[in-house]
């Protein structure tokens, strides 16, 4: 006599689990729509809304802040060259050669304000005599910022070759930077000067 209580294992099979055959699927694919999708088996999951940025939360600044943040940013631009230069400053020959100008006191530094007073003695409103005298000046400032920059130069090349005997820089170049510095007020060199006048290099 078979049991009332104990089902077959067939019996426990769910029919909608049971794989449909050839017939059937082609009968189940006729009745759908065009734009039908089958399921995937298993939900989308949703985009972690961890580390995003809530909508709403930022505030548009208003003129005025607007203009004191450029203003801000432009000031830390600005100390950032005035402490580190450019590219053109990048280099251990470039930090010598500036080292070497900011260590001496140098003719060109007085090039500038003496062509000031070459230019205003020079008029030919004044008397002959202040004219010849900054005729005399205009020559004297060239020739001492000459000198200067030979004797800048000399010293640049024996270093370079003595610390860097493998540096690929050109030597033309480097001189031209160092003359620039050298005629340049020391307050408004850039980058500014790491040595003092009578330091060591």
């Amino acid at each position: 006599m078979p049991s009332l209580f104990r089902r077959k294992s067939a019996d426990l099979v769910d029919p909608a689990s049971e794989p449909l055959t050839p017939a059937e699927e082609e009968a189940s694919e006729a009745g759908r729509p065009r734009n039908y999708t089958p399921s995937k088996g298993r939900e989308t999951p949703k985009r972690p809304s961890s580390g995003r940025r809530p909508p709403g939360t930022t505030k548009p600044l208003s003129k005025d802040e607007a203009k004191a943040l450029r203003r801000q940013r432009r000031a830390e631009a600005s100390a950032e060259f005035r402490r580190e230069g450019g590219p053109r400053d990048r280099g251990p020959e470039r930090l010598l050669a500036r080292n070497v100008v900011d260590s001496r006191r140098t003719v060109g530094t007085w090039f500038f304000g003496g062509a000031l007073i070459v230019l205003i003695g020079s008029n030919q409103a004044m008397p002959p005599g202040i004219r010849l005298a900054a005729n005399l000046l205009w020559g004297a400032l060239a020739l001492g910022v000459v000198i200067d920059s030979v004797f800048i130069s000399r010293k640049i090349k024996k270093l370079v070759r003595s610390r860097f005997p493998q540096s690929t820089q050109r030597m033309g170049s480097l001189y031209l930077y160092a003359i620039m510095r050298a005629i340049t007020f020391r307050k408004l060199r850039t980058p500014e000067p790491r040595v003092s006048i009578g330091d060591p290099v």
